[in-house]
């Protein structure tokens, strides 16, 4: 009897936890990804940031799954999914056979209908965005030192943060530290301390998923740190040159963007119903409903709660999923009736600001300041794959705690510094 053929597309956390829970029955698992590797993406502000290397944050797929026979490895590109012959489209035009499919694709930044603005003020979401980023910042400073008019130097030196979610706090705290506290001694002919960080928020408050207390000490934390919170204004236009909030133009050369998500083409792959943001739409056992076979899980999928609050696109959420349609289908295949519907369960949020500072929402407990920032550190610490990316997080961590200086500042790619390639 030939083996029952999972085809898994995406080597994200719900993805790796799927492969990793279908440890047992005979199966067959072939694993696709456009990437070799798999990314911890909660972290990846902070190689943006030049606060950690890529390496610390990212593993290779394939060796991950060295000693598993039973899994093959594809670095690959989906194209398309023909639900009446189960086979997976790649890039190459291979088609690949399945008996289950489970789409954990993720998401991309998305711009609300203006994607000519990605050009100037890219997202975070892969190590390509993380290295772009930080190549941008970094070239800013540089070009800032060789400015012959204040004018220059200050749009070189202003930082604009759309977006005041986690990533966007995040990332408004890890600037406006380099360059106030870990720059000044480096350069001589512009002070690195007159360096303005803006973090612009559409709604009323900084990181909105957080009550309001939080939220509020969240905002006072990066405003001591020299950030500038603006709320309630959404951009109007953003160019190379600068960004329009409202109706007030910010000259500035560094634009990121943190507002918001679009998850990839797989409801049109399934010729299936997508919500606004595309991400399909399952049931509670995350699978179609006109077939069982094919599952959506992580950021691809659209889900509810049972009260009726979407699933959060956050790496425990994508975990628990990629968890549940692994007992699914094992017990599928051991002939067992299939378990419950699937209740996400909410671990909480945490946020860091800074290297000091942080909030933590654990529903009835709740934690601010610099015990929350070690809390913080060793979940993420935990969270981690193999003593050594833990051991080097840690001693980044630590360095950079200590001396307050950033180790991973390399601009490796070949450009002048007249002419950003």
């Amino acid at each position: 009897m030939q083996e029952h053929h999972v085809v898994v597309v995406g080597g994200g956390f719900g993805g790796l936890q799927l492969v990793h829970g279908l440890e047992g029955p005979p199966v067959r698992i072939t694993l696709i990804d456009r990437r070799n590797h798999h990314l911890f993406q909660p972290l990846l502000y902070q190689v943006a940031t030049t606060a950690l290397a890529t390496s610390e944050i990212a593993w290779p797929i394939r060796h991950l799954y060295r000693d598993c026979k039973e899994v093959t490895t594809l670095l690959a590109e989906v194209t398309g999914v023909d639900r009446a012959a189960r086979t997976v489209q790649l890039n190459s035009g291979q088609l690949i056979g399945f008996d289950t499919l489970v789409l954990a694709t993720g998401a991309r930044h998305a711009y609300f209908g203006r994607d000519e603005w990605e050009r100037s003020a890219p997202g975070l979401k892969t190590l390509e965005d993380a290295t772009t980023i930080r190549r941008r910042l970094l070239l800013a400073f540089e070009r800032a030192e060789l400015a012959t008019s204040e004018e220059e130097w200050q749009a070189l030196l202003t930082f604009v943060i759309i977006g005041a979610g986690p990533t966007g706090v995040e990332m408004a705290g890890m600037i406006a530290e380099l360059a106030h506290k870990a720059l000044p001694a480096e350069f001589r002919n512009v002070d690195t301390t007159k360096t303005r960080v803006l973090l612009v928020e559409a709604g009323p408050r900084v990181l909105p998923v957080f009550t309001e207390d939080l939220s509020a000490y969240a905002r006072e934390a990066l405003e001591k740190l020299g950030v500038e919170v603006l709320l309630g204004t959404p951009v109007t236009a953003c160019t190379d040159e600068g960004v329009t909030v409202g109706e007030t133009y910010y000259p500035c050369r560094t634009v990121v963007w943190a507002a918001g998500v679009q998850a990839s083409p797989a409801a049109k792959w399934l010729n299936a119903a997508g919500d606004r943001a595309g991400r399909v739409i399952v049931g509670p056992q995350l699978h179609l409903d006109d077939d069982a076979d094919i599952f959506v899980i992580g950021d691809t999928a659209a889900v509810n709660q049972e009260n009726g609050k979407p699933v959060p696109g956050i790496a425990p959420a994508a975990k628990q999923q990629g968890a549940y349609v692994a007992k699914v289908i094992k017990a599928r295949l051991e002939g067992k009736p299939s378990p419950s519907p699937f209740r996400y369960s909410h671990q909480g949020n945490l946020a860091t600001i800074g290297k000091r500072a942080a909030v933590i929402d654990f529903g009835r407990f709740k934690l601010k300041g610099v015990l929350a920032w070690w809390i913080w550190g060793l979940a993420h610490i935990y969270f981690l794959i193999g003593t050594r990316s833990r051991l080097a997080v840690a001693w980044s961590w630590l360095w950079i705690y200590l001396s307050g200086q950033h180790s991973a500042r390399l601009i490796t790619q070949k450009e002048t510094l007249k002419d950003e390639a």
